[in-house]
């Protein structure tokens, strides 16, 4: 009887790596830095239409869910930069091996964590 091949790589036997979740990660949040970016530009908009249509939009950022969205789009854009910058290194030829590789991915990660929260505390005020 005719056998069928896996498929390559197969999912039961591949093993992540840093550097395909963060590729993974990068276009999701590419995606989500587009939608993003749409509504702000369309909360700007709001301007024209008065500034009651503009505190509607206003006084929900400023709840503790409009903070929490404001912190994950700040750790999303600050993510998708500095992939961005690892990518730019690997147009440019530099960093395929697996080892550094991982590092950078370990670095792009951890960078955009603190940007986020140096983000928040210059936002805040306390920087």
């Amino acid at each position: 009887m005719h056998e069928k091949n896996p498929l390559s790589p197969h999912l039961q036997i591949y093993e992540w790596q840093i550097s395909s979740l963060l590729s993974i990660a990068h276009r999701t949040v590419g995606v989500v830095n587009t939608i993003a970016i749409t509504f702000i530009c369309l909360w700007t908009i709001l301007l024209l239409f008065g500034e009651s249509n503009y505190s509607v939009v206003k006084n929900f950022f400023q709840s503790f869910f409009g903070k929490f969205i404001i912190i994950c789009l700040s750790w999303s854009f600050s993510f998708h930069a500095l992939n961005e910058i690892r990518h730019l290194m690997w147009d440019l030829g530099y960093g395929f091996d697996p080892k550094t590789s991982k590092i950078t991915g370990v670095i792009t990660v951890i960078g955009s964590l603190v940007l986020t929260i140096l983000i928040f505390l210059f936002g805040r005020g306390l920087t």
